[in-house]
């Protein structure tokens, strides 16, 4: 009788599975994560240069045209916190490298949008792509990256987004000019292929052990029809032509909308966020105080351009130009913050980032002309967001069970899109007041204490961050 051999199946391995799980085959995941990030982010504001063309293209108004930009924003919050938690019961890596192929659909279709309502349509499937990349960005991150190194990795990602946020109008600019708006869609074509093919070779298979919980599809529901009301108030409820009554009513059922998830989420067997997750201070003041710093970077990213356009009278190029030493100043802060939070208290160096973010909003008041003390005061706005945001993201995700990495990630990035909503609205609210308080003749003035709105909003995030509290599961 034959002895039959048993032969030991290999398992299916990635192209380049032995690279990435050596120590330094995290940098690999880093910058895969890192590219669909900032992909990601750039479509969020990339449009915002191209909407007077758009204007003629469809033959239309500038109120209606703005939706192409609002739409993104409200399918993007939408969805970042329910891909965040499909990423932990089905795996991060497939859900990420599914982002990619549903970015580029839906840029392929807007660029060969023929109407206003197709291009609108196609901007959410846009939108619903970037949120499948930006809720897993984070969690993937923090999964790859060993403690020690874990600020670092998370503050290239909070960098790659920044930069993509603050790129975007310079970007589209060149786009615009050099071809016609459709390029600033068609070209996400090839990049999102790059980063297909990135994701499939280095981001690692994720591991499920045990049975897979069910997904909170009423939590999900819910919680993005509070988050799109949400978004919609802070762009369009407090703008001039706003009714205040509509206004009201929008607020009223945002409240009532978050009462609603707070009770679905209590009674569900498997909540989309757990209630003992969110009471965590760790994590509502971290993610608190990632809205007000975004807000800080927001307010200014859209008042300083009027104000070189309308008050120093130069031109929308050099306007944007100028504008760079902001995200110049993100750029240079970001990696070393995250070095130094690895090796020293998050918490000091989250402080000293909104401190950074307060002086210069505070020397944007004080030297409210062209000079180099207020590029320095731009500069210093990049500074501190770029210093306070990997600190304050890797005590959140520290404090982050490991079954609850991709919501915690979705939670963030969901923080700074309603940042940016609150910002701009602080901005061009308080220029608005301002105005009508000084007379139209003090529109300077007005543009210059908008700027103090900013510093405030720096100072509350620090008092935020500095307050006492005794985390159960993080290391400040």
């Amino acid at each position: 009788m034959q002895q039959q051999a048993t032969v030991a199946r290999k398992p299916h391995r990635l192209p380049l599975e032995d690279v990435i799980r050596r120590p330094e085959g995290m940098w690999f995941i880093v910058a895969t994560v890192c590219f669909g990030a900032f992909m990601a982010a750039l479509d969020a504001s990339i449009i915002s240069i191209a909407l007077p063309k758009l204007e003629q293209a469809f033959h239309t108004t500038m109120n209606r045209i703005e939706w192409v930009s609002l739409i993104y924003l409200l399918a993007l919050a939408g969805c970042i916190v329910a891909f965040g938690r499909l990423s932990d019961l089905v795996g991060r890596r497939p859900m990420y490298t599914m982002g990619f192929g549903v970015f580029i659909i839906g840029s392929a279709l807007c660029g060969a949008s023929w109407n206003l309502a197709s291009l609108l349509a196609f901007r959410v499937l846009q939108g619903i792509g970037a949120s499948l990349l930006q809720a897993n960005s984070v969690s993937i991150i923090t999964a790859a990256a060993d403690a020690e190194r874990r600020g670092q990795a998370i503050g290239f990602q909070a960098l790659a987004q920044g930069l993509g946020l603050s790129l975007g109008p310079l970007v589209g600019g060149v786009l615009t000019h050099i071809a016609s708006w459709r390029l600033i869609f068609y070209i996400n074509v090839p990049v999102g292929v790059f980063g297909t093919l990135a994701a499939l070779l280095f981001l690692p298979r994720d591991r499920r052990e045990g049975p897979r919980p069910r997904f909170d599809l009423v939590g999900a529901l819910v919680l993005a029809f509070l988050l799109i009301v949400t978004m919609y108030v802070l762009k369009e409820g407090f703008r001039p032509e706003s009714r205040p009554t509509t206004t009201a009513v929008l607020f009223a059922v945002a409240v009532l909308a978050a009462v609603a998830f707070a009770a679905v989420e209590r009674r569900a067997d498997h909540p989309l966020v757990p209630m003992n997750y969110i009471r965590e201070r760790v994590i509502w003041l971290g993610n608190l105080t990632s809205i007000l710093s975004f807000s800080v970077m927001y307010a200014i990213t859209l008042v300083v351009p009027y104000w070189f356009v309308h008050v120093e009278g130069l031109s929308s190029a050099k306007a944007g130009l100028l504008l760079t030493a902001l995200p110049v100043g993100m750029a240079l802060s970001t990696p070393f913050a995250g070095r130094l939070a690895d090796r020293w208290s998050k918490v000091k160096v989250s402080a000293a980032g909104l401190i950074l973010a307060a002086m210069g909003s505070a020397c944007l008041f004080a030297f409210a002309r062209l000079t180099p003390a207020f590029l320095a005061g731009l500069f210093l706005v990049g500074c501190g967001v770029g210093t306070f945001t990997p600190a304050n993201n890797a005590r959140v995700m520290n404090a982050t069970p490991a079954a609850h990495l991709g919501v915690a990630g979705g939670i963030l990035n969901m923080s700074r899109t309603l940042g940016m909503g609150l910002g701009v609205t602080a901005g061009g609210v308080s220029v608005e007041l301002f105005t009508a308080a000084f007379g139209d003749h003090a529109v300077a003035l007005a543009y210059r204490c908008s700027f103090l709105v900013a510093a405030a909003l720096a100072l509350t995030a620090l008092g935020l961050t500095l307050m006492r509290h005794k985390p159960s599961r993080e290391a400040a």
